[in-house]
C-alpha cells in the first residue's frame, strides 16, 4: 500500500487540533407502556483520540461500530454522555448557546447521504447559504458572490445555484454537500462516509477533490468509512474501532505493513489484490458481532478472536503504544493468525 497523498502536505503542529479523551455517548434503551430504561447502547465507549491540524484521521469499522456517532459527538450534534473533548484548547463540553453555535463554524460535517442531506424544497443557492446565514456572515451580493465561489471550487458551474436538489446527480449532490461544509471555511471537517453511495468511477473523483480542498484550505479532516482501501488513499493515520473501542490506531503506512491487532488483520485480507490472478487469503471471523447492550467482559473482539485466551475475558487490554506510534488493544498483539495475513495466492 503506497502512502497517503495527503502525508507529504500535511502540517506539524505542537498541539493536537481536536483531542477527546474517555468519550462515551450511551443511548438509554426502553420498554413498556411507561418506557423505563432497562439498558443503554455503549455507542461510544470510553474513546481516547487526537487529531492534528492539517491531518486526515481515518475512521474505519464494522457497520455498527459507532465511527458515524463518535464523529458527530466530536461534532456535539450528538450530545456525549461523558468524558472531554478539547478543539484549539478549548473544552467543548462547557460551551453552551452562543457559544457553542460561534465554535461549530470551525467544524463541518460532510454527510454520507447525498440525497437525503439536501432539502428539497431549497435551492442550491439556499442550501449553501443557510449556514452564512446563521451566522451572520455576508449579506446580498457578497453572500451570492461566495456561494458561487464555492460551487466552482468543487467543480460546478455558477448557474447551478438556482437549481434544486433533484436536478443533479448523486455525485454532484455530494459536491453541493461539500460546497456547503467549505463555505463557512471550517478548520475541521468530519466526513461521514461521503464516498459510500456513490458509483466507483464517482468515487476517486470526489476523493481526489477531498485532497485538493484539505491542500488549498488547510484542512483537518475525520474521515469516516468501512472500506480501508478508500481510508488509506486520503488518511494520514487510521483508527480501527470496533463495538464502540479504538482498538488500533498508526499511520497509515504502518497499518497496512504491519497490523497488530486482530480484527485489523482480518479487515485488511478482505482488500481485492490489484493484481490480475491473485487473491489474499481471506480471513473469515466466526460469530456475529455482540450486542452494544451487552458487551463481552473483557476485550470485546474475544467472541470472535481466533487468538482469544483466558485473560481476554478477565482483562479490558489498554489501547497502548507497541511499536513508535502505533497503538493497539490487545494482549497478543503482533501475534500472527492461524492463517496467514500476509499469503498471496494465484486464483487458478
Amino acid at each position: 500500500m503506497s502512502t497517503s497523498p495527503t502525508s507529504a502536505g500535511s502540517s506539524v503542529a505542537s498541539g493536537p487540533l481536536l483531542e477527546a479523551r474517555e468519550l462515551k455517548t450511551h443511548f438509554p434503551v426502553r420498554r413498556g407502556i411507561l418506557q423505563s430504561v432497562v439498558g443503554q447502547v455503549h455507542a461510544v465507549d470510553g474513546v481516547d483520540l487526537s487529531i492534528m491540524p492539517g491531518e486526515t484521521l481515518g475512521l474505519v469499522g464494522e457497520s455498527g461500530c459507532g465511527k458515524s456517532t463518535l464523529g458527530r459527538s466530536l461534532l456535539r450534534l450528538v450530545e456525549p454522555t461523558a468524558g472531554s473533548i478539547q478543539f484549539e484548547g478549548q473544552d467543548l463540553m462547557k460551551l453552551r448557546g452562543s457559544a457553542l453555535k460561534a465554535k461549530r463554524r470551525d467544524m463541518q460535517l460532510i454527510f454520507q447521504d447525498p440525497v437525503g442531506s439536501l432539502d428539497p424544497r431549497m435551492t442550491v443557492r439556499q442550501i449553501i447559504g443557510e449556514g452564512l446565514q446563521a451566522h451572520g456572515i455576508d449579506r446580498g451580493r457578497q453572500r451570492e458572490d461566495r456561494v458561487k465561489e464555492v460551487l466552482e471550487r468543487v467543480g460546478l458551474r455558477p448557474e447551478a445555484a438556482g437549481r434544486h436538489p433533484h436536478e443533479f446527480s448523486g455525485g454532484q449532490r455530494q459536491r453541493i454537500g461539500i460546497a456547503r461544509a467549505l463555505v463557512l471555511r471550517p478548520k475541521l471537517v468530519v466526513a461521514d462516509e461521503p464516498v459510500s453511495a456513490l458509483d466507483v468511477s464517482i468515487q476517486s473523483q470526489v476523493l481526489n477533490l477531498l485532497v485538493e480542498l484539505k491542500r488549498e484550505f488547510n484542512l483537518t479532516y475525520l474521515f469516516v468509512a468501512h472500506n480501508l482501501a478508500v481510508v488509506g488513499y486520503i488518511s494520514d493515520r487510521i483508527a480501527v474501532m470496533y463495538l464502540g473501542k479504538v482498538v488500533e490506531l498508526a499511520r497509515a503506512a504502518d497499518l497496512y505493513s504491519r497490523p497488530l491487532h486482530p480484527y485489523t488483520v482480518a479487515l485488511l485480507s478482505a482488500i481485492p489484490v490489484p493484481i490480475p490472478g491473485q487473491k489474499r487469503q481471506r480471513i473469515v471471523l466466526h460469530g456475529d458481532v455482540p450486542s452494544p447492550i451487552n458487551p463481552p467482559s473483557g476485550c470485546r473482539f474475544r467472541t470472535r478472536c481466533p487468538l482469544a485466551q483466558e485473560i481476554c475475558a478477565e482483562q479490558e487490554p489498554p489501547l497502548a503504544e507497541h511499536e513508535s506510534g502505533h497503538l493497539a488493544a490487545c494482549h497478543f498483539a503482533g501475534t500472527p493468525l492461524p492463517a496467514s495475513r500476509e499469503a498471496i495466492a494465484p486464483t487458478g
